[in-house]
């Protein structure tokens, strides 16, 4: 649909209010896109006034690399399966050509497919990329993501300026017809050539994404070893792909490449069979597919489900000792991965060559779990503020000041991180877990699982064990969960600092009174608040309302700790915490609980916070 300034929806007024309904972040620029306005619309109409902000988005962008490169700059486009994704990126792709930039549109792609083929520039060539997708917000939003040939997006202040950049150009007199002349100049024959190179472009992009993939799983004798596994104990694999970019992606002949049975559901691009955000019910599909496929063969013990842009998938397993198919929680997924790709490190003989320093890089409601899983291997857990960007550029820092990161991640969302990539992928997940159960002891060499037992004091080496037996190895952490109804608050204030410096308060007056219960009952002495803001952590915060809008911690202590301000590997008899952050991708409050060995615990902490925060929106209001 090409947008023009005779449509009535198109005006100085709509615009505006367009721009004010998104949320725009290092993690994406998302919205309602769909015509019908609602955020479930199923249509295929793109709303004009976000096609507009869109163009205006791609034109910034298109600058942004001109000043950056210099000449004309190359630029990988692709989009999600959203219906809203064929308009948008038609009205992108002109855009970007009426700017100035050469464009290799890929048609439906994942988005760890997209940076991979950003990443894979010849030598000396530099591109960007753009993705269409709202991740995994409702149907009817959709949204643009920018990035650079390091394949991940823009971050911090590079991030802030492109957002500005779009807040000056459509702020200008004239703004909206500038951007519809815009469109209008693009020479039709230039966008014939993009749609006639779509093929090869994606043909392109998987080769990148299937090279790239398997680097990110292992080198070649990771690799070799898996498969010499699989043919000792076949492994199948259930995917939901709900209509997903990785519907048209890599993960079915990646998978058979190493001899893995893979089976499939709702495989067919924008077949959207369920809620799009791959947690709680959204799973169900796939658990009632996988306990199908291994009541028919044994060997299916695996399987998952990715949101929209395919760069998050969470997971179900077989469990055996309940003869049932469970979801995992998304907590138990992270810890599982970190678990078996530090594992890793000692498998392959890197941890602790020539004094290298481990680290793993995670946001600020990851469970403490991780803490102690590091600890095993000898390795430092530090935390940055939620999102991906935040956490990515986290393990930058830590490489440059000489750690090793081999894995990072948002252990509240789900899914994980895997050097060298810079993107979440439900593939670097699943493997994590294939590894697990084939990198197995042969009698000369212990296997992840027994490394892990030796190295947690868990038990001798097994040579028969389940996903259940790894879980259950785990420290025993209790967490909220995203989707459980205490996670979410809708609060008034719209100063975050003013609703954290309220907080701290009544946080202050509720720790007196309930002191002497928590020490009784829990052996809780201590409190410390902390701030994770950006790429780092505050800690011993004396003022909460410092945290602004990004995350605020009481981590609470059966001990107080020592130093003044220990280093992030210290727990200082760490038990639990409770956490909470204004969502920057959607509108909510969002408050977490972590307890270690008691459900009850975890149970009392997130009603206390509830409590707590709806009373300090109160008072600010």
């Amino acid at each position: 649909m090409l947008l023009n300034i005779q449509d009535s929806r198109l005006d100085g007024g709509s615009l505006k209010k367009a721009l004010e309904g998104m949320i725009l972040s290092p993690s994406g620029w998302r919205g309602v896109f769909a015509a019908g306005g609602g955020e479930e619309h199923s249509g295929e109409e793109l709303s004009p006034p976000h096609g507009i902000i869109a163009a205006a988005g791609a034109a910034v962008f298109a600058e942004y690399l001109a000043a950056r490169f210099g000449g004309r700059p190359e630029l990988v486009l692709g989009r999600d399966t959203r219906p809203t994704g064929k308009a948008l990126a038609d009205t992108v792709i002109r855009a970007l050509l009426a700017s100035g930039c050469r464009v290799r549109y890929t048609g439906v792609a994942a988005a760890p497919e997209i940076m991979a083929f950003a990443r894979s520039a010849p030598g000396g060539s530099r591109r960007g990329f753009c993705y269409l997708s709202a991740s995994h917000n409702p149907i009817g939003h959709n949204g643009l993501k920018f990035g650079l040939d390091d394949g991940g997006v823009l971050e911090g202040e590079e991030a802030e300026k492109l957002i500005a950049a779009l807040r000056t150009r459509l702020d200008r007199s004239g703004a909206l017809t500038e951007i519809l002349t815009l469109l209008e100049g693009a020479a039709e024959e230039r966008i014939r050539e993009v749609y006639g190179e779509e093929g090869k472009t994606k043909e392109e992009a998987l080769g990148a994404y299937r090279d790239f993939a398997g680097r990110v799983a292992g080198n070649r004798a990771v690799l070799d070893s898996v498969t010499e596994g699989l043919r000792t104990r076949p492994l199948g694999i259930a995917a939901d792909f709900n209509g997903s970019a990785r519907t048209l992606s890599i993960d079915k002949d990646f998978c058979r490449s190493l001899g893995i049975r893979f089976h499939e559901i709702n495989a067919f691009p924008g077949e959207i069979a369920h809620a799009i955000i791959p947690e709680g019910a959204s799973l169900e599909p796939c658990r009632i597919f996988l306990e199908d496929l291994h009541r028919q063969d044994p060997s299916v013990l695996l399987g998952y489900t990715p949101d929209c842009d395919g760069d998050r998938g969470n997971l179900v397993i077989w469990d055996d000792t309940a003869d049932r198919a469970r979801i995992l929680e998304a907590q138990e997924v992270f810890a599982l991965s970190c678990m078996a790709e530090l594992a890793q490190l000692a498998w392959t003989g890197k941890r602790g060559n020539g004094g290298v320093k481990a680290a793993v890089a995670v946001n600020g409601p990851t469970s403490m779990r991780i803490n102690r899983i590091a600890a095993v291997f000898g390795a430092s857990v530090f935390r940055a503020e939620v999102g991906e960007a935040n956490v990515v550029n986290l393990a930058r820092r830590l490489r440059q000041e000489g750690y090793v990161v081999p894995i990072l991640g948002e252990g509240s969302n789900g899914g994980n991180i895997t050097h060298p990539s810079s993107v979440r992928d439900p593939l670097a997940t699943v493997f994590a877990l294939v590894k697990l159960l084939t990198l197995r002891g042969d009698g000369q060499r212990p296997g992840l699982f027994d490394i892990w037992r030796r190295e947690s004091s868990a038990g001798a080496s097994a040579s028969i064990f389940s996903l259940p037996d790894i879980i259950a190895s785990l420290p025993r952490f209790f967490t909220t969960g995203t989707t459980d109804p205490l996670a979410k608050l809708q609060v008034k204030t719209k100063d975050h600092a003013l609703l954290k410096d309220r907080y701290q308060r009544i946080f202050e007056g509720e720790w007196e009174r309930k002191k002497g219960d928590l020490k009784k009952r829990w052996g809780i002495e201590a409190w410390e608040a902390r701030a994770c803001v950006g790429a780092g952590e505050l800690r011993n915060l004396s003022r909460f309302g410092g945290a602004g809008t990004g995350g605020l911690k009481i981590v609470f202590k059966t001990a107080c700790g020592g130093a003044k301000s220990p280093p992030p590997e210290d727990e200082s008899g760490e038990t639990a915490f409770i956490w909470m952050r204004g969502s920057k991708t959607e509108p909510v409050f969002r408050i977490m609980a972590d307890a270690e060995g008691s459900a009850d615990l975890e149970r009392e902490l997130i009603e206390w916070q509830r409590t707590m925060t709806a009373a300090a929106d109160a008072a600010a209001g």
